[in-house]
């Protein structure tokens, strides 16, 4: 019988457990889009996860949308990250990062430039900057000339990653990003290949894939993927029909797993599960929604046919969540307050449940699952 601490066999890789720490911003890169050695000791803390998924990891200064991320395209980015990833695998976890563009969801203010899009088509709501939450700009609709080099920034990437000794990468295809803005019927109004029918689409999605692929290879490559979602002012029409021709034109890549967010119908989603042919990560729970991810989740998710469950930010105040799962002890809440103002507070202070925080703020790493 398949639980929730059934190991997993995902490519190269076997999992001891089916829980994945899915991503989550939390802006504490230094300068130049640096990783620190707090963000080592954060990953490391949280290594009893079957799999853990890094924040948002731009590929380009114009791929940044939020201040205080890290990056992966320079060597200095590269280096920074290589502590961390070993951290990880010191203490016995598997790390893929997750490659981000945020597209139309930035600021010049941020990047020093005018963001880009698919259409001229601003984003809803307002964006972080360096100074502060400011209303989302008009993006620049990019030629179609430029649009496969964007494509190919995932790749360049995921190159580094590896490089910088994570175990594989997942494309950031979700919640109104650069590969969700494609997907979307409102924020691309292209009449190129690139906008208009289903199949025009979704080929952003699958150029960006198929090029990562080719760079480090379908085992070290997955998707996350957010069916009707709504953030940033994002639309989507016919989501079942899209997903069955994105779905389409991935499966025979092979890719090791497909990362599925809660934001659409129940049998939306159990419909997609049914098609996808590999390994599925399913996020039980909406982000950001006013439910953390717990066990009946879990547990309910994987009668349904997923693969692995993610849960996201029961990882931020529950370094240990791993066993408290497994011992059905009480998940502690975050603290809103800290998820974005930088610091080591409401970063490195969640106490595991068999120890107190120390005075110096540093937590003992939990025990091996």
């Amino acid at each position: 019988m398949t639980t929730l601490f059934t190991s997993h066999r995902l490519s190269g890789l076997t999992l001891p457990n089916r829980v994945v720490m899915a991503p989550m911003t939390r802006v504490r890169a230094a300068a130049g889009g640096l990783a620190t050695p707090s963000m080592a000791a954060y990953y490391a803390q949280r290594a009893t996860a079957g799999l853990i998924v890094s924040e948002g990891v731009q590929p380009s200064l114009v791929g940044q949308s939020n201040p205080g991320t890290p990056g992966l395209y320079t060597d200095e980015q590269v280096a920074s990250w290589r502590p961390v990833t070993d951290a990880v695998h010191t203490n016995g976890g598997r790390i893929f990062a997750q490659i981000m563009h945020g597209g139309r969801v930035s600021h010049p203010d941020t990047i020093g430039t005018q963001p880009v899009g698919p259409s001229a088509v601003p984003a809803v709501g307002d964006v972080f900057t360096p100074t502060g939450r400011l209303p989302a700009p008009m993006p620049r609709a990019l030629d179609t000339a430029e649009v496969p080099e964007h494509a190919a920034s995932y790749a360049e990437a995921a190159r580094r990653a590896i490089d910088a000794g994570f175990d594989g990468v997942e494309l950031h295809g979700a919640n109104g990003y650069l590969i969700s803005q494609f997907l979307s019927s409102n924020a691309n109004l292209r009449t190129d290949r690139y906008g208009g029918p289903i199949a025009h689409r979704i080929r952003f999605a699958v150029e960006a894939v198929t090029a990562t692929v080719a760079a480090v290879g379908a085992e070290r490559t997955g998707i996350r993927l957010s069916p009707g979602t709504f953030f940033w002012g994002v639309e989507e029409t016919e989501v079942l029909d899209l997903y069955t021709a994105l779905f389409a034109e991935l499966a025979p890549l092979d890719l090791a797993y497909v990362h599925l967010e809660a934001t659409a119908d129940e049998e939306i989603l159990i419909a997609l599960r049914r098609l996808w042919p590999g390994t599925l990560i399913m996020n039980p729970t909406l982000p950001m929604g006013p439910r953390l991810t717990g066990r009946d989740d879990a547990d309910r998710w994987l009668g349904l046919g997923a693969d692995l469950i993610g849960f996201g930010r029961a990882f931020i105040s529950n370094p240990d969540l791993v066993e408290r799962l497994r011992a059905g002890l009480p998940i502690a809440p975050p603290d809103e307050a800290t998820y974005y103002e930088g610091g080591d507070r409401g970063y490195l202070t969640y106490p595991t449940h068999q120890y107190a925080a120390p005075a110096t703020g540093v937590v003992p790493q939990p025990q091996a699952a």
